[in-house]
């Protein structure tokens, strides 16, 4: 379920307040990730006797897992269906991840604090539960109020739908929300959503775009500081 993006612009939101709720991507955003991933795809490719490139992997960054899987099957010798390939990259990747958990900076203290300021907290993924599950089994109970995953969605990012229903299952206006993204893709679907996009790009760049804001780090930001940082052209450096 999804509801209609509030018309509030985000430039009302008082700089002051903790958002309503803080709706976080996943790969490359709370956790490095996309480096398993990409040496997934590899592994499958080349097994396939394919060749898979840099260049290919940026290409997947941020994208729903079957759009991903389509590419791979179009561009390389690898065979199977659509879901196929996706449960093959995801059950590497749940492996990995479940071996080290590579927490990007400052991720999991801002998740611990807005915990504590009683912030939900949603997780918007395009990875399927198995792997979301890995995540949340590695926090305290109750650190995501809801969790959205590639799987339940009928449209993935770019589109808005994960956004729109991940504030439908909070209750809150998107507008009223902040995102924290890593990839064009997700920056897009956020920000189509009416969601304040914080954006710090990591594995590939992103275009500047309405409504996001970019980060080199999310060392040393609090709470108290999203949606400024969300609704101003500023910079924190880690």
């Amino acid at each position: 379920m999804t509801r209609a993006r509030s018309s509030t612009p985000a430039a009302h939101l008082p700089p002051d307040r903790l958002p309503a709720a803080v709706l976080w991507d996943m790969d490359g955003t709370l956790v490095d990730t996309e480096p398993y991933w990409i040496a997934e795809e590899y592994a499958l490719v080349e097994a396939a006797g394919g060749v898979w490139t840099d260049e290919d992997a940026h290409d997947l960054v941020g994208q729903d897992l079957r759009v991903s899987a389509r590419m791979i099957l179009d561009r390389t010798p690898v065979t199977g269906t659509v879901d196929e390939v996706v449960h093959a990259l995801l059950a590497g990747v749940v492996r990995r991840t479940r071996q080290h958990m590579p927490w990007r900076p400052g991720a999991r203290e801002l998740l611990t604090e807005l915990s504590e300021a009683e912030v939900p907290s949603a997780l918007v993924t395009m990875s399927w539960a198995p792997l979301a599950e890995v995540l949340v089994e590695h926090l305290p109970e109750g650190t995501f109020t809801a969790v959205i995953t590639g799987d339940q969605v009928a449209r993935g990012k770019p589109y808005p739908d994960p956004y729109l229903e991940a504030a439908a299952r909070l209750g809150v206006d998107p507008a009223d929300c902040v995102a924290v993204e890593d990839s064009p893709t997700g920056a897009a679907s956020a920000t189509a959503a009416g969601v304040p996009t914080l954006v710090v790009p990591h594995t590939v760049q992103v275009p500047q775009m309405p409504r996001a804001r970019q980060l080199e780090s999310l060392e040393g930001v609090q709470a108290r500081d999203l949606v400024r940082l969300a609704t101003e052209q500023l910079s924190v450096r880690g």
